[in-house]
């Protein structure tokens, strides 16, 4: 069998496939490529809560990138009482501790006011494309404040494409929806190409004038 490298794993996201294993303790990693693709927009399509809103504006978060990427990747691997297991397998991890080293992978992280670490997410930026990987929540609000400090930031970089795998009802309260295969990959062909950079170290203020 092929191994699987940092490379390997970035030609599979510029084709459109992705891995995942069937659980947190096997081995194996699967290459994935449904016949629908879920997308959120970065447009104005993209919706927002009034409650969420109120949040986003409240000083109950902080929200940052890249400061906790190993603790992000962690909290999205580990089983909780809803889910009692993940896709991400060691190797996974691994591979997408190397993409961080590399400066492709990215986490944004959620902070109480404690400074304690509540939720958050992480993917892959290739292009214009960001590859949106798992999220998780241990306060009510917290990835979804991730998820839109991820768009702000995304907007702000000019990139084309946020690329969610699946739908939940979670993201389809964002505005999130299903594209066919082929015009997934047509979407993708067009982002991967876009010059641009994954704005880690913009101010929280300017993220948020990014994210309404």
């Amino acid at each position: 069998m092929t191994p699987i490298t940092p490379e390997l794993m970035l030609r599979a996201y510029a084709y459109g496939v992705f891995p995942m294993a069937r659980s947190q303790g096997d081995p194996t990693v699967y290459w994935i490529d449904p016949d629908e693709r879920g997308i959120l927009p970065l447009d104005t399509n993209f919706h927002i809560s009034r409650s969420l809103r109120k949040t986003l504006r409240s000083d109950r978060f902080h929200v940052t990138c890249n400061k906790a990427f190993a603790e992000v990747i962690q909290g999205c691997a580990e089983a909780t009482t809803t889910r009692p297991d993940t896709w991400i397998n060691k190797e996974i991890e691994s591979l997408f501790h190397e993409l961080h080293d590399m400066g492709l992978a990215h986490s944004i992280e959620t902070w109480n006011a404690e400074d304690v670490l509540v939720g958050g997410l992480y993917g892959l930026a290739l292009g214009g494309a960001f590859f949106g990987e798992s999220m998780f929540s241990r306060a009510t609000d917290a990835s979804k404040v991730a998820l839109c400090h991820l768009v702000g930031r995304l907007r702000l970089g000019s990139f084309m494409l946020l690329d969610t795998q699946f739908i939940t009802d979670h993201l389809s309260r964002f505005g999130a929806r299903q594209v066919p295969k082929n015009e997934y990959r047509s979407m993708l062909a067009s982002a991967i190409v876009v010059q641009t950079t994954f704005p880690v170290h913009a101010p929280e203020w300017m993220i948020r004038s990014h994210i309404y």
